[in-house]
C-alpha cells in the first residue's frame, strides 16, 4: 500500500526497484496529485485509488475493501524507504510476528532525512509509547512496516474514534501508524524491528506538519492510556 501526493520524481526512481515477485497486490493511494504521479502509476499497470477524504488514515480506510492479502506493507515512494528491505520485512512476518518495522534507529541504522526537531520528536514519541504502553520500540512512528491485515480490525484502526478528538483539537489529519504501535504494545502482540536506513527524499515536498501532528499524536498517546 503506497500513499502518494505529487511524488513523480521519487516514483520514477523507486518503483522500478520494487519487484513483482515481492507482492500479490500493489495499491497506489493518491491524495490528489497534479504532477503526473497518477498517470505514471496507471501507465505502469498499478491499481490507483484517488482518495476522497483528507489525510492518509482516511485514505487507508477507503482502500480497505480492495485489500485481498493477509499482510499489509506500507511504503513511501519518496526515497525515504529502501525497496530492498521489503523481502526482509515479509520474511520476518512469516516467522510469526504480527508486525515488523523497518526502524531508522535500530542496530546502527540512521536517517538522512531527520533534522534536529524530527529526530528529537521521533525519539520522544517512541519513548512515550514505550513508557505509557509497554512497548519496546526504537522507532514507533515510521510508515515503513509490514503487519497482519487482521490487526487493522482487531485494533480498530479503521474506526474514527481513535482519531477524531485529536484531529479536531489540533485541526489536522493524522495517520494510523503511531496508533498501531500503541495498540500493538498494549495488546502485547509479537513485534520485531529490522534496521532500515532512511535516505534523503527524492524531489517533491515534505508533507510533515511537525507541530500539529506532534501535538495530535501526543494527545492520542495519553488518551489511549485511559480510553481504549
Amino acid at each position: 500500500m503506497i500513499p502518494t501526493l505529487n511524488e513523480i520524481d521519487g516514483m520514477r526512481v523507486i518503483m522500478p526497484r520494487i519487484k513483482k515477485e515481492w507482492y500479490d497486490q500493489l495499491i497506489i493511494l493518491d491524495g490528489g496529485s497534479t504532477d503526473g504521479t497518477v498517470e505514471f502509476a496507471r501507465k505502469q499497470g498499478y491499481f490507483v485509488h484517488i482518495q476522497k477524504g483528507l489525510g492518509i488514515r482516511n485514505g487507508y480506510t477507503e482502500v480497505l475493501p480492495y485489500v485481498k492479502g493477509d499482510v499489509v506493507l506500507t511504503f513511501s515512494p519518496d526515497g525515504n524507504c529502501i525497496p530492498a528491505l521489503i523481502p526482509r520485512l515479509i520474511d520476518k512476518v512469516k516467522e510469526g510476528y504480527d508486525m515488523v518495522i523497518a526502524s531508522r534507529y535500530f542496530d546502527g541504522a540512521k536517517s538522512d532525512d531527520d533534522g534536529l526537531i524530527t529526530a528529537f520528536g521521533n525519539w520522544f514519541f517512541t519513548r512515550t509509547i514505550n513508557l505509557l504502553h509497554g512497548g519496546k520500540y526504537t522507532d514507533a512512528m515510521g510508515i515503513f512496516r509490514a503487519y497482519k491485515t487482521k490487526l487493522i480490525y482487531d485494533l480498530e484502526l479503521h474506526k474514527d474514534g481513535g482519531y477524531t478528538t485529536a484531529e479536531t483539537l489540533f485541526n489536522t489529519n493524522i495517520s494510523w501508524e503511531p496508533l498501531l504501535s500503541v495498540r500493538a504494545a498494549k495488546r502485547k502482540l509479537k513485534v520485531a524491528e529490522i534496521a532500515g536506513d532512511e535516505p534523503a527524499r527524492i524531489g517533491g515536498e515534505r508533507k510533515l506538519l511537525i507541530f500539529k501532528w506532534g501535538a495530535a499524536y501526543y494527545f492520542q498517546f495519553i488518551r489511549e492510556k485511559f480510553c481504549w
